[in-house]
């Protein structure tokens, strides 16, 4: 286990970098300040500041894009609890939650559990059962997410008042499609919404794949 002291680096730190990113955001985009946890977090996940990644867990609370849409998990905050450590609690599930949607999908970076692939960033999307690779690193996935080339990817995956609702949500929340959106009957304007827990939408999700398996 690498110190804290060892984790974080003075010397080439990468939070110049996320600032920038955010500074060019062509979505918009909220960096939310970091908790009094971001020690334990930066421990748990054992990559350096100098990374994305590390500094995203350790010197932010996490980042807010398109009025909750897309929610990029930090340290933690009172406006988004979930963090990178107690998210990622069961480590036998061979990956690290990074972030999740509004419609229920979840990106992931892959620690060996969804193939050969380590360290590439898979999506389990709201109409399907299965990850998805994205072919991306977690840097890459941050551009993608704050570009316009995020509103294309999501087409499919939006109803006509998303905006609307996704704002009245907190980023702990998300929507729950009946019939299932990876049905033949389901879709995102004809099925029927409901707002959950992300925990309770995550869980069903887990718990229909195993099923189907």
């Amino acid at each position: 286990m690498k110190t804290l002291q060892t984790l974080i680096d003075i010397q080439d730190p990468g939070l110049p970098e996320l600032q920038a990113m955010l500074s060019e955001a062509e979505r918009p985009c909220e960096l939310l300040p970091p908790s009094s946890g971001n020690d334990d977090v930066l421990l748990h996940l054992q990559v350096t500041t100098r990374s994305l990644l590390g500094t995203v867990a350790y010197e932010t609370g996490g980042i807010v894009i398109d009025h909750g849409w897309l929610r990029i998990l930090g340290s933690g905050h009172a406006r988004l609890s979930r963090n990178l450590k107690d998210w990622n609690a069961d480590a036998s599930r061979g990956y690290l939650l990074i972030a999740d949607d509004a419609a229920g999908g979840f990106f992931a970076l892959n620690g060996g559990g969804l193939g050969s692939d380590v360290g590439a960033l898979y999506y389990w999307s709201p109409d399907s059962l299965t990850w998805e690779a994205l072919e991306i690193g977690y840097g890459d996935f941050l551009g993608w997410a704050l570009s316009e080339q995020s509103q294309l990817f999501y087409e499919g995956l939006r109803w006509a008042s998303w905006q609307t609702d996704v704002r009245t949500m907190n980023a702990d929340q998300c929507v729950s499609f009946f019939p299932f959106l990876w049905t033949r009957e389901g879709s995102p304007d004809g099925s029927s919404r409901k707002v959950v827990s992300v925990e309770e939408q995550f869980a069903l999700k887990c718990e229909l794949a195993d099923s189907a398996t």
